[in-house]
């Protein structure tokens, strides 16, 4: 069934161009999930800052008492949390790159990871606020099948996104290229067909 989401988000994380798999099935989902959606575009494979002791100190820093550098510093952070809170949907490309996620959105994971943003600490432990959000992951590895012991992208990303509230999340599975990239491919298009249909 088509999504009546409005506003899509979506993050490109493969290090390949036009050549990506993740990057072809995350268009060919969103025009399945809603051609007529705004899209957000973010893609961290081109760059994203790494967490520093100045960011650390200006995120620890409440937000009325911090500095013109202090601001500054978490500007870049601050811009990809409104994405998230803008967005219904997020839509990941996410390769499995050695088991794990691409370091660049491990980077964009610490960049959107903020108490009293995305999550706040509560007498019952952590609470996530970004509540009501749909994601899909969409998946793909050379030889990693998905949900084995040595996956610990889709593991670690589902965990991190349900950390700041979004907890329904879908895999869109093109893993295993290294068996025949057709075949992943084709796949991954059938679980995309179904959402179309």
């Amino acid at each position: 069934m088509t999504s009546s989401a409005s506003t899509i988000l979506r993050i490109d994380s493969s290090a390949r161009g036009t050549t990506s798999s993740t990057r072809t099935l995350a268009g060919e989902l969103i025009t399945a999930l809603n051609p007529s959606a705004a899209i957000i575009e973010r893609d961290v494979a081109a760059g994203i800052p790494f967490v520093d002791e100045d960011w650390v100190d200006a995120n620890f820093t409440p937000a009325e008492n911090r500095t013109d550098e202090q601001r500054q510093k978490l500007a870049y952070s601050d811009s990809l949390v409104q994405e998230l809170k803008d967005a219904d949907t997020i839509v990941i490309g996410l390769p499995i790159y050695n088991f794990g996620i691409p370091a660049s959105l491990k980077a964009w994971v610490d960049m959107i990871a903020r108490a009293r943003l995305t999550f706040q600490y509560t007498e019952n432990g952590p609470e996530g606020l970004l509540t009501g959000k749909k994601a899909y992951l969409v998946v793909a590895s050379g030889g990693t099948p998905i949900g084995s012991d040595f996956d610990f992208a889709t593991s670690y990303l589902r965990q991190a996104l349900g950390f700041i509230g979004i907890t329904d999340v879908s895999i869109i599975n093109a893993a295993e290229s290294g068996k025949g990239a057709d075949i992943a491919l084709a796949r991954a298009r059938q679980q995309v067909a179904k959402i179309a249909a």
